[in-house]
């Protein structure tokens, strides 16, 4: 990546700022519009809307919360291990009930928070992969200490993920922002767990594999 200046810690640091703040800042703008219609209006079906949207947002604002803590934060002490009973719960609820659908097809157990983590990322990755919705198909191979992941994007219009595939190959150069930090940061990731992503096609599917380095 000789035509990119790598951020300094405190500089990435402030664009994962900017990347959860750009997430949830939306959520939480509804929900104060739902509370100044239950302030404002007597209508009881606007108040009845009005709790629709705040229950609904709520939960949206909560669950990207839960998955920046893991995907962006310690979520634990140095060398701390993750259920990835947990990893799926979090990413479900990162998802929704939209266009996305997730099949997990992951093996039980704990694995080391750097990989995990690593996972959640190229799952929010395999989400702009498929800008018209469909299938995010999550399987594992190797073993929980040596694991390999492979992300299997099924979807109308299926498409490589800008961001990563320009860090992955090596062909980025446009300045860090909020909307591709991301996926520098998976980047960064696929390094520090020693790990190797390709971004393949198999057919009209997108792939999206990070196997052992060594390998």
């Amino acid at each position: 990546m000789s035509q990119h200046t790598e951020p300094s810690e405190l500089e990435l640091a402030a664009l994962i700022s900017s990347k959860i703040c750009h997430d949830v800042i939306g959520p939480v703008g509804a929900i104060y519009n739902g509370l100044e219609i239950l302030d404002e209006d007597d209508d009881q079906e606007a108040k009845n809307y009005a709790l629709d949207v705040i229950r609904n947002v709520t939960e949206t604002a909560s669950a990207r919360l839960q998955f920046a803590r893991f995907a962006f934060g310690a979520a634990g002490s140095a060398g701390a291990m993750i259920d990835l009973g947990t990893a799926e719960q979090i990413s479900r609820g990162f998802i929704g009930q939209g266009k996305h659908k997730l099949l997990w097809r992951g093996i039980p157990g704990y694995m080391a928070k750097d990989k995990v983590k690593l996972l959640l990322n190229l799952i929010a990755s395999a989400i702009t992969a498929l800008p018209r919705g469909g299938d995010i198909e999550v399987g594992m191979a190797g073993t929980l200490e040596v694991p390999s992941f492979l992300i299997r994007c099924r979807g109308t219009g299926a498409r490589p993920p800008q961001y990563l595939t320009d860090f992955v190959g090596g062909t980025a150069a446009a300045p860090l922002d909020a909307m591709s930090i991301q996926a520098y940061y998976t980047w960064r990731l696929a390094a520090m767990a020693a790990m190797r992503i390709e971004i393949l096609k198999d057919g009209a599917d997108i792939l999206l594999s990070a196997k052992p380095a060594s390998t």
